[in-house]
C-alpha cells in the first residue's frame, strides 16, 4: 500500500483540490481516501487503473464532507460541467485529469532530454508530422529523426518507470547525439 500512496498521492491531492479549491482539505481528503482505500483493497477489482478507482473513492469522500457540512451538493452534470464535462468516450473526469496530470509530467520529464531529441518529439506528438517531415525541417534524415524519437521515448519511459535512464547504448553513447554530423 505504500508504494500506492507513493505513486498517486500527487494526483489524488491535486484531484481533490480541483474540486475542493481549499489545499488544507484536499490534504486531509488525501489522507482519508488512502486510509479508505486501505481498508476496502480487497474490494480493488482491476477492472480500471488503481489511481482511477482512488479518484472515485476520493470524489465519494468530498461529497460526503459536502454532506455533512451542510453544503450544497453539486448535481453529477454540474460538478461535471465545472470540470470540463466527459469526453467522447464517455470516461469520466477521474480519467480526464488523470491524463493530464500525466502529461504535464511528461512534459517536465521532457525537459532532461538535449534540445534536438525535445524538438523531434514535440513534432511528432503535437505537430503529428511524418519522421519523413521532421528529417527534412531539422536537416537531417527520416531515419536519423526515426531513431531520435523512439530513443528519446525509450529514455522518457525508463525514467518514469524509475529503471536506470543512464543506461548506454551499444555504441558506447546514452542515445543520439544532437550535435554529431549524421552521414549522408
Amino acid at each position: 500500500m505504500e508504494e500506492i500512496y507513493q505513486e498517486n498521492a500527487k494526483l489524488v491531492y491535486r484531484f481533490l483540490l480541483k474540486y475542493c479549491h481549499d489545499p488544507q482539505l484536499a490534504e486531509e481528503l488525501t489522507q482519508e481516501t488512502f486510509l479508505r482505500a486501505m481498508n476496502s483493497i480487497d474490494r480493488y477489482d482491476y477492472s480500471c487503473k488503481i489511481s482511477v478507482w482512488l479518484c472515485q473513492i476520493a470524489k465519494h469522500i468530498y461529497l460526503q464532507y459536502l454532506a455533512k457540512q451542510g453544503k450544497e451538493i453539486p448535481s453529477e452534470e454540474i460538478a461535471l460541467d465545472e470540470l470540463g464535462g466527459r469526453d467522447g468516450a464517455g470516461r469520466g473526469i477521474e480519467e480526464r485529469l488523470i491524463k493530464r496530470y500525466e502529461l504535464l509530467d511528461v512534459l517536465k520529464d521532457m525537459q532532461t532530454l538535449p534540445e534536438q531529441v525535445r524538438e523531434v518529439i514535440y513534432l511528432r506528438t503535437m505537430a503529428e508530422l511524418s519522421f519523413r517531415e521532421i528529417g527534412e525541417i531539422l536537416g537531417k534524415s527520416e531515419n536519423w529523426a526515426r531513431v531520435t524519437f523512439y530513443r528519446g521515448k525509450e529514455r522518457l519511459l525508463k525514467g518514469r518507470n524509475g529503471e536506470n535512464s543512464g543506461r548506454k547504448e551499444k555504441n558506447g553513447r546514452k542515445g543520439p547525439d544532437p550535435g554529431r554530423k549524421e552521414k549522408v
